[in-house]
């Protein structure tokens, strides 16, 4: 069994793995969906999905492992990494659900992640801004395709609305820590890395509520609650994730195809 490779937790390593992480972790959600969504149609786009978190996160890593300078690759820092050097947002790890949940996760997510890359856009760090060229326009994407699913279970049947209400009872608790700013942030901020993700929270209030209660879904108060997972500490589901994620490349160090 390979042993885990230890990081260096500089802020902006982990700025970046914050990002890449959660754009990692949806797409393992997303890809349970193969095969099984509710249409065939469904099925191929969640798997297209995936395949563009994946290439996000792709970017991202091996800009990490560059930052970081121990020489760690992108499989290193997929496969390699211990439960607490993730830096994931919980809310993406979170068991997949039922299509409603995937649907709201998905819409959830996406409008985040559009609005951070919007911002990294003008980052000082040249390579970053490229990447959020690229990964902008799938993020787009990704809210559209989330955000008509949202409008058409609300509008559709009363079952499909009671599901999508209880989506967000279940989801919503743990989205606040999108938006909780840090030391991390604050020196991404500091550099013009990147925004604080703070900064987000108006703009993500004004695309996703809206919607929301078109279609007939009004969100959880707010509880004292807050999910850590960008910090390293998360729920029970990870440690499942990482072990499937992870078997193959621990199991057989270097395998290749």
């Amino acid at each position: 069994m390979t042993a885990s490779i230890q990081l260096k937790r500089a802020p902006e390593v982990q700025y970046l793995l914050r990002v890449g992480d959660t754009a990692l972790i949806l797409a393992q959600r997303l890809a349970e969906w193969c095969g099984h969504a509710p249409v065939l149609e469904e099925d191929i786009a969640l798997a297209n999905m995936a395949l563009d978190l994946v290439g996000q996160s792709r970017a991202l890593l091996t800009h990490a492992g560059t930052l970081e300078g121990l020489g760690h690759d992108e499989d290193q820092l997929a496969f390699l990494r211990d439960e607490r050097d993730f830096l994931n947002l919980t809310v993406a790890e979170l068991p997949r659900g039922d299509f409603a949940v995937t649907v709201l996760r998905n819409f959830a997510l996406a409008t985040f992640l559009k609005l951070l890359w919007q911002r990294l856009l003008g980052s000082s760090d040249a390579e970053l801004a490229a990447i959020a060229g690229k990964a902008l326009k799938e993020a787009r994407y990704h809210q559209q395709h989330a955000g008509d699913w949202v409008l058409r279970l609300g509008g559709g049947t009363d079952e499909s609305l009671r599901r999508l209400r209880a989506a967000a009872d279940t989801l919503w608790p743990y989205l606040p820590e999108m938006f909780e700013a840090d030391d991390v942030d604050d020196h991404a901020r500091s550099i013009d890395l990147g925004p604080r993700w703070s900064e987000l929270a108006d703009d993500w209030n004004a695309e996703v509520l809206p919607p929301l209660q078109q279609a007939g879904v009004t969100p959880p108060a707010a509880r004292a609650f807050r999910s850590t997972g960008k910090r390293g500490v998360h729920s029970e589901h990870m440690g499942y994730i990482l072990t499937e994620m992870q078997h193959l490349q621990r199991s057989h160090p270097g395998g290749v195809w």
